[in-house]
Formats: C-alpha cells, sequence, structure tokens
C-alpha cells in the first residue's frame, strides 16, 4: 500500500533583493569580507540564495570556496568571482578569506558598460584570474571604487553617484577584457551569438534543437555552431543542453514538481525521455540528483 506523505520539506531558494544600508547610495555597496562577516549571520551564508542583483568578489587573501548553480569554485588571491541576478551561490566559509565584495543592481551601469560588458550574459563563466598587469590595473580599479564609495559626503549626491558608475564601468569592462582573446571577434560573429543566446533562454522549455533555432534567426546550424564555439567555448547543441540541464537541476533541487512535471516542464514528450537525456549528461537520474543535493550537510 502506497502512503501518502502530506507533510514534504519544501526547499524553495530564497529570492534576495537588494538592500543597501541607510545612508549610502542605494543601488551600489562596497565592502570588505571582513565587513560582510561582522554583519551577515555565517549559517546564513551558508544557505542556498537567488539575488536579483550583481555581486562581484575580488580575493585578495586566504582562500574561499563558493558554489554557483551546483558548480564548485575554489577562490584564491588574484582571482574573481561575478555572480549575476537569477544565479543561485552558496557562499563557502569566510574565516579564511579576505578581499573586496561589490553589490549593484542590474541598472546601475550605464546601458554602453552593461553591453560592453554582457551584464545579462549568466552563460559566462563567473570565474576569471588575474595576474601581472592586469592584476594590478583591476586592484587600482577596485581600490579607487571602494575609496570613492566610502567618499560619500565630499561630493554633492548625483556627482558621488556619478563618480561611482563611472568607477565600476572601469572595473567591470577591464575584467570582460580579461575574457576577450587576441585580437577581437568579428562583430557578425559576437551578433550571431548574442541573438542565438537570446534565442535560447526563450526557447529552451521548447526547443532543443540546434536546427530550430537556426530556422527561426535565419542561419545555418553550422553558422550557429561556429559563432557560439568562438564566442562561449562550446558547440550550440552543448549549449542548448547546458541550458536545459542547468534549468531541470534548479527545478529538482529547490523546487517540489515531481520530476514527471519538470520534463513537461522542459519540454520533454515523456519523463523517460527526461530521465534518459539528464543521465546522458550528468551520469545520474533526475530522482538521484535531487536526493544528493538535499541530504543534510555533516555538522561541522
Amino acid at each position: 500500500m502506497m502512503v501518502k506523505n502530506r507533510h514534504v520539506a519544501r526547499r524553495r531558494i530564497p529570492e534576495v533583493a537588494f538592500a543597501a544600508p541607510v545612508g549610502t547610495p542605494a543601488t551600489i555597496e562596497v565592502m570588505s569580507l571582513a565587513d560582510l562577516r561582522t554583519r551577515i549571520d555565517g549559517r546564513h551564508l551558508g544557505q542556498p540564495q537567488r539575488p536579483a542583483f550583481h555581486h562581484l568578489l575580488a580575493l585578495t587573501g586566504g582562500s574561499l570556496r563558493h558554489i554557483v548553480d551546483f558548480t564548485d569554485y575554489a577562490l584564491t588571491p588574484g582571482m574573481w568571482l561575478w555572480l549575476r541576478p537569477g544565479q543561485v551561490h552558496q557562499w563557502g566559509d569566510l574565516t579564511q578569506a579576505e578581499g573586496t565584495l561589490i553589490l549593484f543592481e542590474p541598472d546601475f551601469p550605464d546601458p554602453a558598460t552593461a553591453d560592453i560588458a554582457r551584464l545579462d550574459d549568466v552563460h559566462t563563466s563567473p570565474v576569471w584570474t588575474a595576474t601581472g598587469e592586469d592584476l594590478r590595473a583591476l586592484t587600482a580599479a577596485t581600490d579607487h571604487l571602494r575609496h570613492e564609495f566610502n567618499a560619500l559626503g565630499r561630493l554633492p549626491l548625483e556627482a558621488h553617484i556619478a563618480a561611482l558608475r563611472h568607477l565600476l564601468a572601469v572595473l567591470l569592462l577591464r575584467l570582460t577584457h580579461l575574457t576577450s582573446p587576441a585580437g577581437a571577434l568579428a562583430p557578425e560573429t559576437e551578433e550571431t551569438y548574442l541573438r542565438f543566446r537570446d534565442a535560447v533562454e526563450r526557447g529552451f522549455p521548447r526547443s532543443h534543437k540546434v536546427e530550430d533555432y537556426a530556422r527561426t534567426l535565419g542561419y545555418s546550424p553550422r553558422t550557429l555552431s561556429r559563432a557560439t564555439l568562438a564566442t562561449a567555448g562550446i558547440g550550440a547543441k552543448e549549449f542548448i543542453d547546458r541550458r536545459i540541464i542547468l534549468e531541470a537541476k534548479r527545478l529538482l533541487a529547490h523546487g517540489d514538481q515531481p520530476a514527471a512535471h519538470i520534463a513537461a516542464q522542459l519540454g520533454f514528450s515523456s519523463p523517460t525521455n527526461f530521465s534518459k537525456y539528464f543521465h546522458h549528461r550528468t551520469g545520474t537520474t533526475p530522482i538521484a540528483f535531487r536526493t544528493a543535493i538535499r541530504r543534510p550537510a555533516p555538522e561541522r
């Protein structure tokens, strides 16, 4: 006899809105990790969260493990972590880490910076490593931004906010440049990738085939694959698959829907096909993944 459990524990991921301290600009905050440790309960930081704003972390000392959308990153000095709105993240132990954390809302950077730095591209790797002159330039930009943030009142408020916006732009553009190959991509290649990326973001719950996007966008499948490989480092089919698997993991880990409902929501013709697809790309079944991700962590 089957007994229906009416008390299933809900594990929905909390969505966090930006909340600047009183007396500071409403859309950006710059702090040290030491400041963060004194302000936030470490147990709270250790829980998965989905913020509606950007986190930009420069690690300057110690080490830190940070989980972003089910991938565990080990950060050391000279590395940068850029978490974008909507991504699920989980802080590791902050007691051994030193650095600067910059929080800002999506509409704080000017439109030109947002476009060039691809602020809305959640497919970009969240981790960068800077060395040599790049590291020195990023460190100088971060120090200047932190100094200006802490100099509230020395300029009229509008001038202060404008200075913060410009200084953040320098930092974002320099950081984004770290991912650029020697020799910029051809404009048409970049445009093709961006159109494909946006189409996948809209259409992945319905369409899983490169051919469908090629037909809609007016490209050949080969052109989409070349542009995606040149820009994102993976082929077009792999790009689609990764987006589907990420959404499946989010729904399995942070929601209560049965796997069959998730399969339908993601455009699969049957739960069996979804399970085979998920297993082929992750090495585990949807149910096994959900069970493992929800297993309580051992107490420290």
